[in-house]
């Protein structure tokens, strides 16, 4: 049942038809029901949550299902149902609410989600998704949430604030429109993420192909003026990495938005900030390889630059090879991260093959996976801007909750 209290919300994007129509103000409990049904002994989809990015099957996210003895009481969600995660993460410190869209009928942990089913009319799903999706719920209930307290690792909050949300709904037809405007939009950027996981596809084969495999000492494909020069060369990490010691290093306090000197950390940034201080800023003649010790993240620097905070190895590289194509030498390997400990001593030991570098092929192999790196960061800029077009969408038709109050 809708309240009666009426009072006009300031939209700022409006599509001309339904300039003139009053947005009404009513609660999400006004409009919705709690989703009870268990999956007792019937067999349904498990599916978790991927903050920013929604409901996905537990198989997909983590490798396998990981109900175990509570399978009993997970809760049945079905088409267009709802599922808010009370558990907090960067993106979303106050929990994320997802759509079931993809599947008709699912099931989810009873102990961190609540479910809720939209049962007025009057109100279209896919707009409320959008809604949540901007974090409009996180501004409304971080005033609830109390801060640092947790419950079998979720958000510790009365549920009846939840319901107590006010939401701002126009027309059925207006609801549509906006939500179908933002699917759209969404649609595109998930069309230019799978080109872009496309070409990161394309690159990990092309390195398979253009490196040598363990136990040989060619490339299994190789540039057509290269294929008589003979057997590369082996040697492991440490033998062709010098560590650079850098001046100083920054704290991630003293890190600014703008300056003269990038900020190169072990973060997967390539610039995680700037600064002024010379005084801090590491110079050299040739590009420098950076080596995140703790996150195994790879960057090639060629400019001047600081170090910021720990956990990073620079290092320089043996006048025998080309700095870029030793980059890529090493991302060919792919080192994965183990916890939190140091990855640099077991970097250094791992074996690399080389060609004689004055032949030119390691620079043709280099410039070869520069050419795809380019493509790479145009489609990641890409997707980024759609991005952001979409965001300001989003913040144009949805009112922020201060605006939505009751």
């Amino acid at each position: 049942m809708r309240m009666n209290k009426k009072k006009k919300t300031e939209i700022r994007l409006r599509f001309p038809e339904f300039t003139d129509n009053k947005w009404i103000k009513t609660k999400l409990g006004n409009i919705s029901s709690i989703v009870k049904e268990k999956a007792g002994e019937n067999k349904y989809l498990l599916m978790s949550v991927t903050s920013g990015v929604g409901l996905v099957p537990q198989t997909e996210k983590f490798g396998r299902e990981i109900a175990g003895d509570s399978y009993k009481n997970y809760t049945v969600i079905r088409r267009y149902d709802f599922a808010y995660n009370k558990s907090a993460t960067k993106q979303f410190p106050e929990g994320f609410i997802s759509m079931l869209s993809d599947y008709d009928v699912a099931a989810v942990p009873n102990s961190i989600f609540i479910c809720f089913r939209i049962t007025d009319n009057e109100c279209y799903p896919l707009f409320l998704n959008y809604l949540f999706y901007n974090n409009y719920h996180g501004k409304w209930l971080k005033r609830y949430i109390e801060v640092g307290a947790r419950a079998h690792g979720a958000l510790s909050m009365d549920t009846e604030h939840l319901w107590d949300m006010p939401i701002d709904l126009p027309c059925l037809k207006e609801q549509q429109k906006i939500a179908n405007c933002i699917f759209s939009i969404s649609k595109l950027i998930d069309a230019e993420s799978r080109k872009l996981r496309a070409l990161k596809k394309y690159k990990k084969g092309l390195m398979q192909k253009l490196f040598p495999a363990e136990g040989m000492d060619v490339p299994e494909w190789r540039f057509p003026e290269f294929r008589d020069c003979g057997a590369w060369v082996e040697c492991s990490v440490g033998d062709i990495l010098k560590p650079v010691t850098p001046p100083q290093k920054i704290v991630k306090s003293e890190y600014k938005v703008s300056g003269k000197y990038p900020i190169i950390d072990q973060s997967q940034e390539y610039i995680s900030g700037w600064t002024d201080d010379e005084a801090s800023v590491v110079f050299n003649d040739s590009p420098l390889i950076v080596f995140g010790d703790h996150t195994c993240v790879l960057k090639l620097v060629k400019q001047p630059f600081a170090q910021g905070a720990d956990g990073v190895k620079i290092l320089s590289v043996d006048d025998k090879l080309d700095e870029e194509f030793v980059y890529y030498d090493l991302e060919s390997i792919s080192i994965k991260a183990d916890g939190y400990k140091r990855h640099y001593s077991i970097l250094k030991k791992m074996s690399v093959k080389y060609s004689d570098k004055n032949s030119g092929e390691q620079q043709k192999i280099a410039d070869c996976f520069s050419k795809i790196d380019s493509l790479i960061i145009a489609q990641s800029n890409k997707i980024k801007s759609l991005q952001t077009h979409r965001k300001g969408m989003m913040q144009g038709f949805f009112p922020f909750p201060e605006e939505a109050e009751l």
